[in-house]
């Protein structure tokens, strides 16, 4: 798995990602895997839920995001104009959330 930017501390994935060759591979390169083990394992690993907590607001967050129709069917021809929407639906985000707290 090529990462592009600088190695994260800790990768957030759910049971799919669960394999040894996968664990260690992200070991290797100093990447911390935080996956809870298949119901199946013989073995089990220990597992920072606190951490995997962190996942479940990010995949919200996408959800909210893919209400908007134009980022979830990309309508949008350039990575530059789909990456604009996509800052905008962001702030969208942030705003409603900024108002309804102050």
């Amino acid at each position: 798995m090529e990462i592009p930017i600088a190695a994260p501390k800790a990768l957030l994935a759910d049971k799919g990602y669960h394999g040894d060759r996968f664990r260690e591979s992200l070991l290797i390169r100093g990447i911390l895997p935080i996956i809870p083990p298949r119901s199946n394992r013989k073995v089990l690993e220990h597992l920072d839920y606190r951490r995997y907590r962190d996942r479940n607001r990010v995949e919200r967050c996408f959800g909210k995001l893919k209400q908007q129709r134009r980022i979830a069917t990309r309508y949008d021809r350039t990575i530059l104009s789909f990456e604009s929407f996509l800052n905008l639906a962001a702030t969208r985000l942030w705003l409603r959330s900024f108002v309804n707290t102050a």
